[in-house]
């Protein structure tokens, strides 16, 4: 037992100085090689926080480069747009322009074809009566009886209802024939020869006022002031057709062309009542479909709403 005691506490003693040489002060050279250790750790801790540093300069200059690249393009697009958007503008202003020239165009292009027709139908009737009168020359001759040229009276006789064969000096006759002065005016019209054509129709109506195709003269001066952007005196002449001539197939196109020339000067009110009067007067016409469509297109109703 004594034996047993004496082991265990010889064993107890050797462990505690082995402990105490574990847990002791450690060598100066271990100490000094710790602290070379950390140096390299915090030397190197340093180095990577430095190339950190660098590449996120680095990548904040790219960054920033990409972002004013951007910025350009946008800018660019940003003026691109608005110089095609100008440039859409301009095209519809200069679209409808034409259209309503085009417009014009086709109009005088179609009475000049209902006028073409209507000489040829004359010339028809003339070819006709030449006809008659070369079947009655022959049976007079050969009949025997004496032969006079038609509508010319035998030598001698006085004129028809005693007129004299000459006009008289003190008052000019018209400068052209109502058909040529018409086609003429047509022509001109068509050509873009406003000034030649305004002429043309004057004349019209002052020596050949009374004739069927007289509104029609009528509304063409409304259409070359329209033209030249004399929307005052278009106004003017639409009315003209509108009050003077009732019956005219004219009728619907100078209200309408009167509402436009009126929004044209800045009368609203005035150029929507036109255009609401062409819708209700004249259903079905093509003046009735571009009415509804400008109304449309200025947010405006068809039909005036009363007031509350």
């Amino acid at each position: 037992m004594r034996t047993r005691n004496l082991i265990f506490f010889g064993s107890a003693m050797f462990l505690s100085a082995l402990a105490g040489s574990l847990i002791g002060p450690r060598p100066a050279l271990a100490v000094a090689r710790e602290i070379i250790e950390l140096q390299r750790d915090v030397t190197a801790l340093l180095q990577g926080q430095k190339d950190l540093q660098t590449q996120m300069t680095q990548e904040h200059t790219v960054q920033k480069t990409l972002i004013e690249q951007s910025s350009d393009g946008v800018n660019k697009l940003n003026s691109t747009m608005s110089s095609l958007e100008k440039s859409v503008q301009d095209v519809q202003a200069t679209s409808g322009t034409r259209l309503d020239t085009m417009s014009t165009q086709v109009q005088g292009l179609s009475d000049n074809l209902e006028e073409i027709k209507s000489r040829l139908g004359k010339l028809n009737q003339q070819l006709v009566d030449l006809q008659n009168s070369v079947q009655s020359i022959d049976a007079r001759l050969s009949g025997g009886a004496p032969v006079t040229a038609p509508g010319n009276n035998a030598p001698g006789s006085p004129s028809p209802s005693g007129a004299s064969s000459l006009a008289p000096s003190g008052s000019p006759g018209p400068p052209a024939s109502a058909d040529t002065l018409y086609s003429n005016g047509l022509r001109d019209i068509t050509n873009g020869k406003y000034e030649l054509a305004r002429s043309e129709f004057q004349d019209y109506l002052r020596y050949y006022g009374d004739t069927d195709l007289a509104s029609n003269a009528q509304f063409y001066l409304g259409e070359i002031a329209y033209s030249q952007h004399q929307y005052e005196q278009a106004v003017q002449e639409y009315d003209k057709v509108l009050n003077n001539y009732p019956r005219s197939f004219k009728l619907a196109t100078a209200r309408y062309k009167k509402g436009m020339a009126l929004l044209e000067l800045g009368q609203k009110n005035p150029g929507i009542k036109e255009l609401r009067d062409v819708v209700k007067r004249y259903p079905g016409t093509e003046e009735e479909r571009r009415a509804r469509a400008k109304l449309k297109d200025m947010g405006v109703s068809v039909t005036a709403t009363a007031a509350h």
